[in-house]
């Protein structure tokens, strides 16, 4: 046998005890990391702790807390902020809602309510809040909140027209309605949508709502030239055409008023207004109406 010739070396065996121990620290990483899980969800941890509701004025956060249908004590994951979220967003007086996480335990919903437009009383005398979505919001015993928006009276509910008052209001910046105390229905034949408006500044407007965007931007002008003419009262109408006359004690409380009311010019024998009927027959249909200028206060009318 040649020295030169070698016995090929055996694979070396992998020790059993290696792959054993092994499989063991597996087993017992698993074991623990399930054991630690259990213990978290026994655990305060894993329950909300705190519920923070931020952005709401007229709703209490008590109310919005219950529409959230969560409570501190809950599961903090068994339920997701989007479910909570899209359950508060369908209150009729949230606009929009987010709702975000922080762990340990606490909610924080941010909230964005439609804006109030007005208030009105209700038949037990309390106060109510109302939005412009239409949606009426009852106001808390010795609530905060003042009064500086105009007064609905005279509305029922479901009042189509009511409904779109509103939402006209909501466009109009509030410092343009800072002189309307009340506002009240006031419908005609040729005017379904009229409305009577009640100024601090002592007069009565008569507007429809249609109308309300365009004129309400000309009435605060308007009322200064009267008053710089020292009339501090009357009758203000701004329909299609845009007048002034003195307080009319015989005046009657329902009607077309509007085809009988003196023009600024002072002339009995003018020519009526747009929605004028005195032979009873219906009114002609009226064109698309334009902007018409203030009229200087040399054509007003004063009182007597």
């Amino acid at each position: 046998m040649s020295e030169d010739r070698k016995v090929p070396a055996l694979p070396a065996v992998p020790k059993p005890r290696a792959r054993t121990n092994r499989k063991l620290l597996i087993f017992l990483f698993i074991f623990f990391a399930i054991l630690l899980v259990i213990l978290f969800f026994q655990s305060s941890l894993s329950r909300v702790s705190a519920i923070e509701v931020q952005g709401n004025e007229l709703m209490t956060s008590e109310a919005i807390g219950q529409a959230s249908q969560i409570a501190v004590g809950d599961r903090f994951f068994a339920v997701s902020s989007a479910t909570i979220q899209q359950r508060i967003a369908s209150m009729p007086m949230v606009k929009s809602a987010e709702v975000k996480k922080h762990f340990p335990g606490i909610i924080r919903i941010a909230v964005e309510e439609f804006p109030k437009v007005a208030f009105q009383i209700a038949a037990d005398g309390k106060k109510q809040a109302v939005l412009a979505d239409g949606a009426v919001v009852q106001l808390a015993a010795g609530s905060s909140i003042p009064l500086d928006m105009p007064i609905l009276t005279g509305w029922t509910d479901g009042d189509p027209n009511k409904a779109a008052l509103c939402k006209v209001l909501g466009e109009i910046p509030e410092s343009a309605l800072s002189d309307i105390s009340e506002i009240k229905p006031d419908p005609s034949e040729s005017y379904p949508d009229k409305i009577k408006l009640y100024t601090r500044s002592q007069f009565e407007v008569y507007t429809t709502i249609a109308y309300l965007p365009e004129k309400i931007d000309n009435l605060p002008a308007y009322i200064a030239s009267l008053q710089e003419d020292h009339i501090t009262s009357g009758v203000i109408k701004m329909l299609e055409v845009e007048y002034h006359a003195p307080f009319d004690p015989n005046e009657e409380p329902k009607g077309d008023k509007d085809a009988s009311a003196t023009q600024k010019s002072g002339n009995s024998n003018s020519s009526p207004s747009p929605d004028s009927s005195k032979d009873g027959g219906k009114p002609t249909p009226k064109p698309t109406p334009k902007p018409t200028a203030k009229p200087t206060p040399k054509e007003t009318v004063k009182p007597s």
